[in-house]
């Protein structure tokens, strides 16, 4: 038979034998009005908490506290970082959680009215109990990280949520900009300007100038957030389970089976209830990625403000600022440009791992630049410039980390009345890792050049062993975000559904 006697296929042997019941959908406009104030609020907390990094170690060296003794710095500054995420550790789940019933807009105003005041606080601090005080101050009444994800998740859906979750990135990188160039560029305005912060108080509290600004942010934020931010939790009538349908039923991780009496899916769950393997295994990825991102952030800093003879660079809180300024500004564009694009060609799980191992290369970054400079003939030369660019861009990769995983927590969470306890769970443990990584580091940088273990290089070694440690816990995330099964099962009385 001939190629045109053939007959042609009917189009009952084209049309596939099943067809797929969830074509991909378009992208659902993001819901801008909302979005932007609560980008705007969130702005507070990287520009509260990273304001005091280009001089938290020079206030220490400044007070009674280390006796004139440099190396000691590090063991009290790590201190008082590590505290604020000890209180926040504490309170943040009972914060979250709070929110799932009374909403989150009530949540939100509270934290932002403790971040204004333990600002003044801290400025005013001159002792090492007050600036501890105020830190843990700010700890406890700040539950906001865990709230404003929760949100963005319920202003968001499958469709949109990389757009969301990449802007969540990109405001984090804004404040990354604003808050170091706030802390570096107004400590200390008495130096800086003589003829206009002439007053005395200005050099009693050399740092006060900072903590107003950003105490003047947290107050705008507030007001922000009362005019115009709308409340996300709708409280809705308890839903009577149709045996016919899944769609009363709470979602639950793929594999994972929800025992006990399945509950509304507008109902937040219970928290032991929580625990399932998505949302653990996500959960620790946070806490490992957080814990790692401010360790490298504070112990940039510390290792910067260091003497070069002790293993830093010498510079100055306006130095600091300024590098870290332009970081939070080359990761607000990359965040916002290429983030959405990289996740859906290469998938959150990918990007995730690829963000834990360049943790490496920001580590070992720090004592090559030492060695470049000490024999380097000038000051700041060109090639550890280079080297700080390529930390920097490194630390840039790394910070997609946090978007991947945000989609992860959001999809793992049961129901989304249940989205504030996921979250502050997730926030609980990123906040006790962040409490011991900071110290921990800190301290072993302090011990290592105290003993001199490994030339003073002791605690880059632990460093790169911990980044092995989450590269494995994170290769235990699924390729893409959470499935739930579309058989889920339950138990009502006697009954299996």
């Amino acid at each position: 038979m001939s190629r045109r006697s053939q007959r042609a296929p009917g189009p009952e042997e084209e049309t596939p034998l099943l067809r797929d019941e969830n074509p991909p959908r378009k992208e659902t406009p993001l819901p801008i009005t909302q979005i932007v104030v609560l980008l705007l609020l969130q702005l507070t907390e990287p520009i509260t908490s990273l304001s005091i990094r280009p001089y938290i170690n020079q206030l220490v060296s400044e007070l009674p506290i280390v006796g004139g003794d440099e190396r000691k710095v590090g063991y009290y500054a790590g201190l008082i970082v590590s505290l604020y995420f000890a209180a926040q550790a504490v309170s943040v789940l009972q914060w979250s959680r709070l929110s799932d019933n009374i909403g989150r807009k009530p949540v939100l105003l509270c934290g932002l009215l403790g971040t204004m005041v333990s600002s003044v606080l801290f400025g005013l601090s001159r002792s090492f109990p007050a600036l501890v005080f105020s830190r843990c101050f700010h700890g406890m009444l700040n539950g906001n990280v865990g709230v404003m994800k929760s949100m963005m998740a319920e202003l968001t859906d499958e469709t949109n949520v990389a757009r969301g979750s990449s802007l969540i990135s990109v405001t984090w990188a804004i404040g990354c900009v604003m808050g170091p160039f706030i802390g570096g560029v107004l400590s200390r305005p008495q130096d800086r300007w003589p003829n206009v912060f002439s007053h005395p108080f200005w050099g009693e509290y050399p740092y006060f100038l900072p903590c107003l600004a950003t105490a003047s942010y947290a107050l705008l934020s507030f007001s922000l957030a009362a005019i115009f931010l709308k409340e996300t939790v709708k409280r809705n009538p308890v839903m009577k389970l149709n045996p016919e349908s899944n769609s009363d039923l709470p979602r639950v991780g793929a594999g994972e089976v929800l025992d006990g009496p399945v509950k509304d899916a507008e109902t937040p769950v219970p928290l032991r209830a929580l625990l399932t393997r998505p949302v653990v295994v996500s959960v620790a990825n946070y806490g490992m990625i957080g814990m790692l991102d401010m360790t490298a952030g504070n112990f940039i800093s510390l290792v910067w403000s260091t003497s070069v003879e002790f293993g830093g660079l010498s510079m100055s809180p306006a130095s600091i600022g300024l590098w870290m300024a332009g970081y939070g500004l080359m990761e607000g564009v990359f965040q916002f440009v290429a983030f959405p694009r990289i996740v859906r060609r290469f998938g959150p799980r990918r990007v995730f791992i690829a963000g834990i191992i360049l943790f490496a290369p920001v580590y070992t970054m720090l004592p090559l630049e030492n060695l470049v400079l000490r024999h380097s003939s000038h000051d700041m030369n060109l090639a550890v410039g280079l080297l700080i660019v390529l930390q920097f861009s490194a630390l840039n990769f790394s910070g997609m980390g946090f978007g991947a995983i945000f989609m992860y927590i959001s999809s793992a969470a049961p129901n989304k009345r249940s989205l504030g306890a996921t979250n502050g769970i997730a926030q609980t443990i990123v906040s006790i890792q962040r409490t011991v990584g900071p110290a921990a580091a800190a301290s072993l940088f302090a011990f290592s050049l105290d003993h001199n273990i490994l030339g003073g290089n002791f605690a880059y070694v632990m460093l790169l062993a911990i980044v092995g440690v989450g590269l494995g816990i994170a290769v235990q995330l699924p390729n893409n975000t959470w499935v739930h099964n579309e058989t889920r099962i339950g138990t009502i009385g006697s009954e299996t559904i």
